[in-house]
């Protein structure tokens, strides 16, 4: 499966298999990767709380089987390096909405997510500056900038 997905790359997809079912979109535009950088350099750990590793665009193979791969990904500790798609949960995941794939980045991504045990959905669009934080007890809108605490105890700005 992770071969499909990397031939996909080659050909400028971005190709997901979530649930069953794949999903693709173009490369991201300069708009979006700097949004991501933004929102990265902001990522910090709370005093005691986790390591607040964070990535950019990487594979992860999850629970169900099903391959994504966030625009960042915040975990605890530091993932195994491989290179095969990561198998360690994230903590949370950060996606920035790419024009023309709003229905994946607002309502696919954050209920799969949710479903697998990530604890922290937070999804940004930068066309309205709309923030939505998602946990499995609620969810919360914001207008960027906002500061975001995370249940990991991480701390970013989006």
């Amino acid at each position: 499966m992770l071969k499909t997905l990397l031939e996909a790359d080659a050909l400028g997809l971005k190709l997901e298999w979530v649930g069953g079912l794949p999903l693709w979109e173009a490369h991201p535009t300069y708009r979006h990767q700097k949004a991501v950088d933004r929102i990265r350099a902001s990522i910090r750990p709370k005093e005691g709380g986790c390591g607040c590793v964070h990535v950019a665009d990487v594979y992860i193979r999850f629970p169900d089987g099903s391959y994504t791969r966030p625009d960042i990904s915040i975990f605890c500790q530091e993932p195994e390096e491989t290179d095969e798609a990561l198998s360690l949960l994230p903590e949370a995941v950060v996606e920035v909405v790419s024009r023309g794939y709003e229905a994946k980045d607002l309502e696919i991504g954050p209920r799969f997510y949710l479903s697998q045990g990530v604890k922290d959905v937070v999804v940004f669009d930068p066309y309205t500056l709309l923030v939505l934080h998602l946990r499995q007890d609620g969810a919360w809108r914001h207008v960027s900038p906002v500061e975001l605490t995370l249940r990991s105890g991480c701390r970013l700005v989006v």
